[in-house]
C-alpha cells in the first residue's frame, strides 16, 4: 500500500514538474471573423488597384457565345488574409453560363492585398459587378 501512494504522490509530482517546466503559447488565436469592407481600416484591393482587376477580367472573361447578350452579374467572395479568394459565388446572373465562367475567372485570380484591421490581416467579404456586352 506505501509503495502505491508512493508512486501515486510521485506521478502527481513528476506532472506538476512537467506543467511548470511548459513553455507559455506564443501564438495568438486566429481572428476568423469576415469583416465587411467598410468596416475595416484597410479595404482588400487587387494588385494594382480596381482598373487592374477590371483589366484582368476584360483580357481572361471568355463570354458567352450569344448574340446581342447585355447585363450584369454580380459575384461575391471572401478575400482571405493570405490574398486568396474563396467562397466565389454567383449572386446574380444573366445566365448562358456567364456566371459559371466568372467563378472560374475569380478562381483564377492573383492573390488580392488583403483587408486590415488594427494592423492586423483579415478575412473581408467583397461584392463585385460585372457588365457583359456581346456584339450582334
Amino acid at each position: 500500500m506505501n509503495k502505491i501512494l508512493f508512486l501515486f504522490f510521485f506521478f502527481c509530482a513528476l506532472q506538476t514538474v512537467k506543467s511548470q517546466n511548459a513553455l507559455p503559447s506564443t501564438t495568438e488565436p486566429v481572428d476568423e471573423t469576415i469583416y465587411n469592407p467598410s468596416g475595416v481600416e484597410v479595404k482588400p484591393e487587387f494588385p494594382g488597384g480596381i482598373a487592374a482587376f477590371y483589366k484582368f477580367i476584360m483580357n481572361n472573361y471568355k463570354a458567352p457565345d450569344v448574340a446581342g447578350l447585355k447585363g450584369q452579374i454580380i459575384i461575391s467572395f471572401i478575400v482571405e488574409m493570405d490574398g486568396s479568394l474563396t467562397e466565389i459565388k454567383v449572386l446574380k446572373d444573366i445566365g448562358y453560363g456567364a456566371g459559371k465562367e466568372a467563378i472560374r475567372l475569380f478562381s483564377l485570380s492573383p492573390k488580392w492585398i488583403p483587408a486590415e484591421q488594427n494592423g492586423r490581416k483579415v478575412r473581408c467579404s467583397y461584392q463585385i459587378p460585372i457588365k457583359i456586352e456581346t456584339p450582334r
